[in-house]
């Protein structure tokens, strides 16, 4: 590489009658260093994220400590609800069902999230916790039934003795179903107590128990993200300090996690869930372990001692705040700390003794005013001289501009995190706009993590339209690569028969996922990295929407490659052609590697019916003399690789 010099040049001819564009990169000198991590992606349990989609627990309530604890179940016969002598001391609701020897029995149906789905000939681990107070062998009968209430698998157990014991059984669905349900009715005259009531699909993310649906963590391991940020925004924060996230209830055994009451299921009226809770099956250890199998580096969010300030005024005195700084100091060493520290032995007990390696972490999410900075400092304070080796994350609230922004900003200076937290819910013309929204940034400041981004078009669709637009908007991301080291999509998931917000990059239902075009630059971005920024100018200026045209570029030292991104957010096609300069000879009759993602109708969103409907197109092109060619049409996304010595 060091005896390599290249100037890649852009040649945009337009239609005949028009003049030439000429866009240059200049390889003499490597530009600033990219961050490995810096895109990524970011889950918050917000549109069933968690239950119902990415943990893969099939069963709604299945400890029946819902505040109405019946909900998501149909009991029938003689079935209540008790809490004397439990099975689990912080899950203390279990139900006792009776039968006296009628034909029908006492039992229990269960809908699911939206109700469950089923997969012909594949597998579903059911268990519960029984035992039977008056020490008689006692069999229950367990289904799967189809919306057509069918049967379509079975199953049974046989529970005996008065101590709480877990019982299993393997399940196979004879049909595919997208709306089934769980049914299981106590045969045998008696008395028995059930808890913990649960199943999960065989085949999980690397087949654990208690894990993750296989699909949904397929479609995030491919968009190669760096960094992976949880557990949400604005859950952190909670209604009440009371609803809050709390992480240390989320880890130890699954079965004794607290439940927690999600703060979206009441926030839209309009989108009113009032089953929305947080079993917390889903929990920080499973995220530091998924951040691993992603190969992403983990960035946890904890509370600041501020509940959400669009739904309260509720805060912890600054005095106060020990417990929460305390949070945050533990949860470094549950994440790093040796396995005879106290929280590093709760991770080596749940089954990882070697640490997470933690390098960051965020404190708060969107607040705002004096009550911030405020309580900030003193995390700060602690962590500074407890952990300075971990990266601080502040936040500059929950818009991208104006009063209180400027304010945070300058209070984050001054408090000298190492990254602030912008978030940008904006029109897609504001993404066009604002393409060159760090050219400008102080180089010598905190640096930027965008750590919630989305164009939000006016019908709040997946469009093509949205997509390109921040297409074009991460160009600037790129090419600031000095100042902006982290960028986050947001919402990642959604269901959808149960959402509460939306533009989200993923769209799923019980059995199927659909990848948006907004999914697909992400994507694009996060599987075509670089090592370094390269300039690239047209007529000495960065190019951010002259003629409807964006780019960046960027050199990936490991692949020996240059890739250049660039977007076309106009409705015409625009020749490009590439020009390789600068080099010790020539490149002749090199392959070109180029990725597409376009759509001839910028309104175009990708469905259950259609979900192929808008995907990125392969193909590659060769060099002529140092130079190649491309069409690029309206309403697309070019990424463009070319290997070099």
């Amino acid at each position: 590489m060091k005896n390599i010099t290249l100037t890649l040049t852009f040649v945009l001819l337009a239609f005949i009658g028009q003049a030439q564009e000429l866009f240059e990169v200049n390889l003499k000198k490597k530009g600033p260093e990219i961050q490995p991590e810096m895109f990524g992606v970011f889950f918050e349990d917000i549109n069933f994220g968690a239950d119902g989609g990415l943990y893969a627990e099939l069963i709604k309530n299945r400890s029946f400590e819902f505040h109405h604890p019946f909900v998501g179940w149909t009991p029938f016969g003689d079935v209540t609800v008790s809490e004397e002598n439990p099975c689990f001391e912080r899950n203390p609701h279990y139900v006792r069902l009776k039968e006296k020897g009628s034909r029908r029995g006492a039992g229990l149906e269960n809908e699911g999230f939206r109700r469950m789905g089923f997969r012909k000939n594949s597998g579903y681990n059911f268990s519960f916790y029984a035992r039977t107070p008056e020490a008689g062998e006692m069999k229950f009968r367990i289904e799967l039934v189809g919306s057509d209430e069918e049967i379509i698998g079975r199953g049974e157990i046989l529970v005996n003795g008065p101590d709480w014991k877990k019982y299993s059984v393997s399940l196979k669905a004879e049909e595919t179903d997208a709306k089934g349900k769980l049914r299981l009715i106590l045969e045998s005259p008696g008395v028995a107590d059930l808890d913990h009531i649960s199943m999960f699909p065989s085949e999980t993310w690397k087949n654990r128990a208690n894990g993750l649906r296989k699909d949904l963590v397929e479609a995030l391991y491919e968009l190669n993200p760096g960094v992976f940020r949880f557990p949400g925004g604005c859950i952190i924060e909670g209604n009440t300090l009371e609803s809050r996230y709390q992480w240390k209830h989320s880890v130890g055994p699954v079965e004794n996690r607290p439940l927690n009451e999600n703060r979206w299921n009441y926030t839209f009226k309009h989108r009113f869930f009032p089953d929305y809770y947080q079993t917390y099956g889903l929990g920080f250890y499973e995220y530091f372990l998924l951040s691993e199998d992603l190969g992403a580096e983990p960035l946890p969010v904890i509370n600041c001692g501020l509940a959400c300030q669009y739904e309260s005024t509720e805060c912890v005195a600054v005095d106060d705040l020990g417990p929460y700084i305390q949070d945050a100091v533990d949860l470094i060493e549950f994440a790093n700390g040796s396995v005879i520290s106290t929280w590093g032995k709760v991770r080596a007990d749940m089954g990882h003794p070697e640490p997470f390696n933690l390098k960051m972490i965020g404190i708060g999410n969107e607040q705002w005013g004096p009550q911030y900075p405020e309580r900030l400092k003193k995390f700060m304070e602690v962590l500074r001289e407890k952990h300075p080796e971990i990266k601080i994350v502040g936040s500059s609230g929950p818009t991208p501009d104006g009063e209180r922004f400027d304010y945070l900003w300058q209070q984050m200076k001054e408090l000298k995190v190492d990254l602030v937290d912008e978030h940008y819910y904006r029109s897609p013309e504001w993404f066009l706009e604002n393409a060159d929204r760090y050219d400008d940034y102080d180089r010598k400041g905190p640096k930027v993590f965008a750590g919630e981004f989305a164009a939000h078009h006016a019908s709040r669709d997946n469009n093509v339209r949205s997509a390109i637009a921040e297409a074009a908007f991460m160009t600037g991301l790129e090419r600031n690569a000095d100042v902006v080291e982290l960028a986050t999509y947001a919402p990642l998931f959604a269901h959808m028969d149960a959402w509460q917000w939306k533009p989200d990059m993923i769209w799923f239902d019980n059995l199927s996922v659909v990848r948006t075009p907004n999914y697909y630059v992400q994507q694009m971005v996060g599987q075509n990295t670089g090592t370094h920024v390269l300039d690239i100018q047209q007529n000495g200026s960065s190019i951010v929407g002259q003629d409807s045209l964006y780019a960046s570029a960027v050199l990936n030292e490991t692949s020996s490659a240059v890739i250049v991104k660039a977007v076309n957010a106009s409705s015409e096609i625009k020749e490009i052609t590439v020009s390789l300069k600068g080099l010790k000879g020539s490149i002749q009759n090199a392959r070109v590697e180029i990725t597409e993602l376009h759509s001839n109708d910028p309104e175009a969103v990708n469905s259950l019916d259609n979900p192929n409907l808008v995907v990125p197109v392969f193909s590659f092109v060769q060099t002529d003399e140092n130079s190649f060619t491309i069409n690029a049409r309206g309403n697309s996304f070019y990424v463009c690789k070319l290997k070099i010595n």
